[in-house]
């Protein structure tokens, strides 16, 4: 079960002195994570959460969880990254989710950009929010959602993973992400993008790019993504980077 020991425990497993938080329930983590780093929260400040009442994803849309069935927390980073590579730290905490996730016996992938897989069906997502200063990140919060045990009740395509323990979930995930978080580092694209590579469920297929505006982008293959995180699709007209939106995965 997640609480405020275990949250403290999984900072403590990757050695990590920050500020935690946990509500059994709340609004949105995001909203919790958010107002803490405005006030100056240091990096890996971690909030969580048994049930949000207004939780959110990309896009403005809502997410839904099942009460205490689900791995719920936001994560306050300060980036030394530029704003253009800010798609880095999404696919990044994909990566360390789904690896996190296969570590305890499930074979979840990353749809780009921020859905987590099992099979064709979502258990989760990554959220990314953040303020600016300059050219540079304030701060970024990534939110994190998977579904634990029941999927919340009418939401289409929808799935939760069996016989996993959130907090073991969360301490497994920190770990992953650690490892790999060095974002001032020059290799620090290339390592995102290797690790991300090969827990892609996107990448080699035929897909449908949808723009944030709800119009039709580009259609074509997923070949990879670039070092700002975008996705590179084949269409008939050549290679074209999707940095925003989303895309739809096509049968066939």
């Amino acid at each position: 079960m997640l609480s405020e020991d275990a949250l403290r425990r999984a900072l403590e497993r990757i050695g990590v002195d920050a500020p935690v938080g946990f509500d059994e329930v709340t609004r949105s983590t995001q909203d919790t994570a958010r107002a803490l780093a405005a006030e100056g929260a240091p990096e890996w400040t971690l909030v969580g959460a048994g049930h949000q009442t207004q939780g959110r994803g990309r896009l403005g849309r809502s997410w839904e969880d099942e009460p205490g069935s689900a791995l719920l927390c936001s994560l306050v980073l300060r980036p030394d990254l530029p704003a253009d590579r800010g798609g880095l730290l999404t696919l990044l905490a994909g990566w360390a989710m789904a690896t996190a996730c296969r570590d305890l016996g499930a074979d979840v992938r990353c749809k780009w950009p921020n859905d987590l897989m099992l099979g064709e069906r979502k258990v989760g997502g990554i959220l990314a929010e953040s303020e600016l200063r300059g050219d540079r990140f304030a701060y970024v919060v990534l939110g994190v959602g998977v579904n634990l045990g029941s999927a919340p009740q009418g939401v289409a395509g929808a799935d939760a993973l069996e016989a996993v323990d959130a907090a073991s979930l969360l301490e497994s995930f920190l770990t992953h992400l650690a490892a790999r978080y060095e974002p001032g580092h020059p290799a620090f694209a290339g390592a995102v993008l290797e690790g991300y590579r090969t827990v892609s469920a996107t990448i080699g297929r035929s897909v449908q790019a949808i723009r944030a505006d709800g119009h039709l982008g580009v259609t074509g293959e997923a070949v990879d993504v670039d070092e700002t995180g975008a996705l590179i699709v084949r269409t008939d007209d050549g290679l074209r980077a999707i940095a925003f939106g989303e895309v739809e995965h096509l049968r066939g």
